[in-house]
């Protein structure tokens, strides 16, 4: 399906795809979680692409880009987005503005291109030790879940349907043109498959952040979305309340000790909204960061 909004690049013999809009410096650039794809932070990109340049992108192998073998290292993909921001001609320093598996990856280019990183807004980031924050039991749960059997061959309608309103609710403001697609892509098999495939090798990605040396002294802006939304509940089916509350004031504590880590890092709370749905429903709390970071 051709991508509705982008344009295509290609780096190291393959075609990525990369939307900019706006002018000025430092440019910010989205990094999307695993599962998500460059256009879900649209919103966000375009209000942004108000006051500075303003990118988007899917990294090989996700979302519109080119396909490619599935997991990879911290060091390809941020190899690979250094490539393309300079075959697509947007110089640094950038704000770097990651989600939850793309915040790990953010973190990692600020350590290893210190001098092109000008601060980093972190929604939600994928931390090495979220783990250690987390009750027990939690834990256990996640260590017997096999990411081999995640997803079957074949998905019922219903599932399909379950998640297409998911996905519907969060986008039904936004024009039909982009909309449409996103929404038939993301209840696909193959972009459900690669959302899990990407993150198999999570393990390796921390050793590599760990390995990676501190942060160098940029603004840093953390966004905590505590919210049990609906897809919260559908990805964290048969767990109790009490254990998603607990997880909730685990990760609001370990983000709290990551902000107060680097010389200028806060931790902000968005209350109305979750781990997936904080950049479709609070575009105005990840900009508001990037402008902060920004003046900082």
């Amino acid at each position: 399906m051709k991508p509705p909004l982008g344009e295509y690049y290609d780096v190291n013999g393959r075609k990525l795809l990369l939307r900019r809009e706006g002018s000025g410096t430092p440019a910010v650039v989205f990094l999307a979680g695993a599962g998500a794809v460059g256009m879900d932070y649209w919103d966000a990109q375009r209000r942004a692409a108000a006051f500075t340049t303003s990118v988007f992108y899917d990294r090989a192998g996700t979302g519109w880009s080119e396909g490619i073998d599935l997991p990879r290292s911290s060091t390809e993909v941020t190899d690979e987005l250094r490539a393309l921001l300079r075959i697509a001609e947007i110089p640094g320093p950038y704000v770097l503005a990651g989600h939850s598996l793309g915040g790990l990856y953010a973190r990692h280019y600020a350590t290893r291109f210190p001098g092109e990183v000008a601060g980093l807004v972190l929604m939600e980031p994928a931390h090495e030790d979220y783990r250690a924050y987390m009750p027990r039991e939690l834990v256990e749960r996640w260590d017997a879940w096999d990411p081999g059997n995640a997803v079957p061959d074949e998905l019922p309608g219903e599932i399909l349907e379950f998640y297409r309103v998911l996905f519907e609710q969060e986008v039904t403001d936004w024009p039909a043109g982009l909309r449409e697609p996103l929404v038939d892509s993301h209840v696909s098999l193959e972009w459900l498959l690669t959302g899990i495939r990407e993150a198999t090798n999570i393990e390796a990605l921390h050793d590599e952040i760990r390995a990676a040396g501190p942060l160098p002294d940029v603004p840093v802006i953390i966004l905590t979305a505590p919210a049990i939304d609906p897809f919260k509940r559908a990805v964290s089916a048969g767990t109790s309340e009490e254990l998603l509350q607990a997880e909730n004031d685990g990760k609001t504590r370990l983000y709290h000790h990551f902000a107060a880590s680097v010389p200028r890092g806060e931790n902000r709370i968005v209350e109305d909204a979750g781990h997936v749905t904080l950049p479709f429903r609070r575009p105005d709390a990840v900009v508001q960061a990037i402008r902060d970071v920004l003046a900082r």
